[in-house]
């Protein structure tokens, strides 16, 4: 599935005199089976431009096409859409609601008017590409903790099927092992089952380890929009827009500016191992 946005502008209170102009002139394709990071400061527009991509929110201006077809048509079928484009919110337990973990993950797909047992069996497979143990799935969603309402979030999308996956901002408030699991279970649903996602964040640090490409945003517009590696060499820019790049960026500057010849490029603590092992060798 390929999202193109077309010169997208969206207003609050557009008609009023509180007007916010929250995006500017939008222009962004998605391909099918990308991994993208969407950045930005609080208010820089990254939240309302993936309420756009399922329709949660109509664009002021633009056009926004799935597979070629604009979804402001007249007769765009919404619903099928949302079931395509799957959103997971910041905080999961706007999400949850049900008795149970089993009951609140199969809520998705019995809406889809599926027959139970295939309800059930999406449900439980769903689960178990999250990560959650089967000892959790009869137990209220809400005695879980935050890691693992992420999981059950995600998984309540997963289970409709989507081909594409919206994060909005997955580790806000856990602690660095619960962020460090969240992520690597979305890298390996990625790999595995090639679905396009796309990882809403502020911290260059959770995205520099798993996205292939970075859009940056600020003030509702997009900054760049290019492969981590490009993106980092303005990390200087990026401070300017309250926004850093993964500390070994910095650490390879500065080994550059003692005079050890390394590259400046990299962007995972491997990487930057493997240069500084290239150099001293």
């Amino acid at each position: 599935m390929s999202l193109l946005l077309n010169h997208i502008y969206y207003s609050y209170g557009e008609d009023t005199t509180l007007r916010v102009d929250a995006l500017k002139d939008i222009n962004l394709k998605i391909e099918d089976g990308e991994f993208i990071g969407l950045i930005g400061h609080t208010g820089s527009g990254k939240s309302t431009l993936v309420q756009h991509l399922n329709g949660l929110l109509k664009a002021t201006k633009g056009d926004l096409l799935v597979d070629g077809r604009d979804i402001y048509e007249k007769d765009y079928p919404l619903k099928e859409l949302r079931s395509k484009v799957g959103l997971v919110f910041q905080y999961p337990e706007h999400q949850l609601f049900e008795a149970t973990v089993f009951a609140d993950v199969c809520f998705g797909p019995k809406n889809l008017g599926l027959p139970q047992k295939e309800v059930e069996l999406r449900a439980y497979q769903a689960l178990k590409q999250v990560g959650l143990e089967d000892e959790f799935f009869y137990q209220s969603p809400f005695e879980l903790s935050g890691g693992q309402k992420r999981r059950v979030a995600i998984a309540g999308v997963l289970a409709m099927r989507p081909q594409v996956l919206i994060l909005d901002e997955p580790t806000a408030g856990l602690d660095p092992k619960g962020r460090d699991e969240i992520l690597g279970q979305v890298k390996k649903l990625h790999d595995e089952s090639n679905i396009t996602i796309i990882l809403v964040s502020h911290s260059m640090e959770d995205v520099a380890n798993y996205v292939g490409r970075i859009v940056v945003m600020d003030h509702g517009s997009i900054l760049y929009d290019d492969t981590p590696k490009k993106v980092f060499t303005h990390y200087q820019e990026l401070e300017k827009v309250g926004l850093a790049a993964p500390q070994v960026t910095y650490i390879m500057h500065k080994l550059q500016d003692e005079g050890f010849p390394v590259r400046t490029d990299a962007t995972t603590i491997g990487e930057a191992a493997d240069e500084i092992l290239r150099v001293i060798q």
